[in-house]
Formats: C-alpha cells, sequence, structure tokens
C-alpha cells in the first residue's frame, strides 16, 4: 500500500484534528516534524505491523524512533505539561488518520507504551518502564476485512472452551 500524506490542511479538515489547531499554529510546537515523521511509508508499514505481528498499538512500532528526534525530545520534555500532552495527543489523531486511511479503524481499546513514574511538579511527566518514555498508552486497531491472525487471547479462550471438564 503507498504511503498516506497526513499535511497540515487535512489536519485541520478532520473533525477530530481541528480541535488541535493550537498545536499545528503553536511555532514553538514542532508539528510539522511530527507530520514529516509520520508520512515516511516505511514508518506506517511498521504502525501496521505492530498491530499485525505484535498485537500491539501501531505507536509503539515506531515510538522509540519517534522520541528520539531532538526537537520532538525537547518539545515532550518542557515542563508544560499541557502543551506537552497536546501535543501527544495530536499525534493520536495523526496516527489515528493514517490508519483509518489504510483500510484500519479504531479496535476501542487502549495499549499500554509505559509505566508513569511517580509524580513530580518539578520535572515533566515521563516513564520509569515500558516500551516508550513519554507516552502512556495509545489505541488499538483492526483490519475492516478482519485480522490475519487471531490473538493469544482469542486462541486461549478457545483452547478453554474446548477442554473436557
Amino acid at each position: 500500500m503507498p504511503s498516506i500524506t497526513i499535511t497540515r490542511e487535512t489536519f485541520l479538515q478532520d473533525v477530530q484534528g481541528r480541535t488541535f489547531s493550537d498545536v499545528v499554529n503553536d511555532p514553538e510546537q514542532p508539528f510539522e516534524a511530527v507530520l514529516k515523521f509520520f508520512n515516511d511509508d516505511n514508518r506506517q508499514r511498521r504502525m501496521e505491523e505492530s498491530e499485525i505481528h505484535h498485537d500491539r498499538p501501531p505507536l509503539s512500532g515506531v515510538v522509540r524512533e519517534f522520541e528520539s528526534y531532538p526537537n520532538i525530545e525537547r518539545s515532550l520534555a518542557e515542563i508544560h505539561t499541557h502543551r506537552s500532552k497536546r501535543l501527544r495527543q495530536a499525534v493520536g489523531v495523526v496516527v489515528r488518520m493514517i490508519m483509518q486511511a489504510r483500510g484500519w479503524r479504531k479496535a476501542g481499546r487502549k495499549g499500554s507504551l509505559g509505566v508513569r513514574a511517580t509524580k513530580n511538579r518539578s520535572t515533566p511527566s515521563h516513564n520509569t518502564g515500558g516500551l516508550a518514555f513519554w507516552f502512556i498508552r495509545a489505541e488499538r486497531y483492526e483490519r475492516a476485512e478482519g485480522m490475519p491472525f487471531r490473538s493469544v487471547r482469542e486462541r486461549c479462550r478457545e483452547l478453554e472452551s474446548a477442554a473436557p471438564l
């Protein structure tokens, strides 16, 4: 599947995206870098593979690379927790737009990306464990035509229901 390109304009035309115009229009937020990062075909493929092969949220397939970009890291590390939170939420909207354009739909649940550190007002909110340093959880998706593999949970239920009592 060819890569999906999300622009500022398409983001702001999205019902949910338009609620993040503060992030898009804030010159101190690295929104252009976010779009450039997620508009990459290889990263979009890894996001899909994260759901298909690893049973994890799409963001988990690229989050370490994403958080390693210096301007992204700098912005997420700010103590301005509201601005950092808004940027993380806008990233979730970009991921949703890409996944939906590639034939996926929201599964209605979230997947864990990290374990949040104890709250300390003098430092930015970050994680102490897990896959991501700044993101706690992310939306899960499923393919509109169905998933190619059954989850471990589904297989376990099937095995347990078939077992003699």
